[in-house]
């Protein structure tokens, strides 16, 4: 299991973790204190720690924003090129057409579930269905063609496989994913932030030490719930799809 895969359990675990952490750097204050000499260097560090958080959290915000959109835009080109290939599907013999015409009815179902089902084994499952619904239209397709190979008929051999990288191209954006080390090394230095703030601090303040975990988990929220795929609240919606759904039928 993924844990950037749940935004909410992402959202607690880091809000909690960064609290305690500044408590644990108030608590070493406690021991011992910082000198008013020592201030200004300390100022230093912690504002480049700062610096280096907010250019992390940034980028990491912006690869998800970018996989987001490229999900959302793959999603529109699926539909665009199933919908080609309805309308090739006139160039074959009638029974064939009609055969091609319910395959793809099918297939359009199978590919909403791919943008709308939760959890691992449900996609898994939705995955194998498509694979399964395009070696369908693939053979039906091929054996139509065959009948009577030229270069009209060849245009519905060529829509299969556009149908096909389409579907391929939504399945890599899937996959691509914020990566592991990104994660990493953004909470462990939000952790030496939050450390440092309560360090730095001249006394202790809740209200103070709330600001950093709270701001820095909603952040970490936001950038996980882009990213998911499994449980996010902000999905892809397969609008596109649905809709070309309602007009085949």
């Amino acid at each position: 299991m993924n844990l950037t895969d749940f935004p909410l359990l992402v959202l607690i675990i880091s809000f909690v973790v960064l609290f305690l952490v500044t408590e644990l750097g108030d608590f070493l204050r406690s021991i011992r204190p910082l000198m008013e000499e020592e201030r200004a260097d300390f100022g230093v560090v912690l504002g480049a720690t700062l610096t280096l958080l907010g250019l992390l959290v940034g980028f990491s915000f912006s690869m998800a924003i970018g996989s987001y959109d490229q999900r959302r835009s793959y999603e529109q080109a699926e539909a665009s090129a199933i919908s080609t290939e309805f309308m090739r599907a006139d160039l074959l013999p009638p029974q064939d057409a009609a055969r091609v015409r319910d395959l793809l009815k099918e297939y359009v179902g199978v590919r909403v579930l791919f943008y709308t089902a939760r959890g691992q084994k449900n996609m898994a499952k939705v995955n194998a269905d498509t694979d399964a619904m395009q070696d369908q239209l693939w053979s039906t397709v091929r054996s139509a063609v065959a009948k009577d190979p030229n270069p009209v008929t060849a245009l519905v051999i060529s829509g299969v496989g556009d149908v096909s990288n389409a579907q391929g191209n939504s399945r890599a954006a899937w996959l691509n994913r914020i990566p592991f080390s990104a994660w990493a090394l953004m909470f462990l230095i939000a952790v030496c932030c939050n450390l440092l703030i309560g360090y730095g601090a001249h006394h202790k303040s809740p209200r103070i030490f709330l600001i950093g975990p709270v701001t820095l988990s909603i952040a970490f929220f936001l950038i996980s719930d882009l990213d998911s795929t499994v449980a996010g609240t902000i999905s892809v919606s397969p609008r596109n799809l649905m809709s070309l759904s309602r007009s085949l039928r």
